[in-house]
């Protein structure tokens, strides 16, 4: 039998590999994160999706600009350790006016064990917005997918950046042990 975490880890990712299919995403990009390798895997399976390891989050940035110049949609997978990278590149997708799909898994919310994680974790929200992106969280894993396809439409019919924030109650806490 499986727990509500397993549960939970089991099917957003799902449901949100099934809104990239519905809404076109044909590029991802990310740096690489637990939260998210459920559906990173999903993207590396499907042959229509071109799914590109970074080393840095503003990477993605970039990535996906050029993807929108060129007939592509795509989306970008973090943490929200990643997102204070990205703040300097984001004056690029509002000056320039690209549709910017994140999705952010949070860190140093509910249950967090690294201390390390709780400053960015906490202001995430607060920085992407000072930045112009329109943040969109999510704290049930019932509400993740419609929240992403929401946030998908929003983004690519406005050119606006929005971000998902998938809350640490969506994705579970790391536990560690001493």
């Amino acid at each position: 039998m499986k727990t509500d975490q397993q549960s939970r880890s089991t099917i957003w990712p799902d449901q949100i590999f099934k809104v990239f299919l519905d809404t076109g995403i044909r590029q991802v990009g990310y740096v690489p994160d637990a939260g998210h390798s459920r559906l990173i895997d999903l993207c590396h399976a499907d042959k229509n999706i071109r799914a590109v390891s970074l080393t840095t989050e503003e990477e993605g940035v970039a990535m996906l600009a050029g993807a929108w110049l060129g007939g592509q949609r795509g989306a970008l997978l973090m943490q929200s350790s990643g997102a204070g990278n990205c703040i300097n590149m984001l004056g690029m997708i509002q000056e320039c006016r690209f549709p910017l799909l994140a999705l952010v898994t949070m860190r140093g919310q509910w249950g967090e064990f690294n201390p390390w994680q709780v400053p960015m974790g906490q202001s995430t929200a607060a920085a992407l917005e000072n930045a112009g992106v329109i943040v969109q969280p999510v704290d049930e894993a019932a509400r993740v997918a419609e929240t992403v396809f929401a946030a998908a439409q929003l983004a690519f019919s406005t050119c606006r950046a929005v971000a998902v924030l998938i809350g640490q109650r969506v994705v579970g806490f790391k536990k560690w042990d001493k």
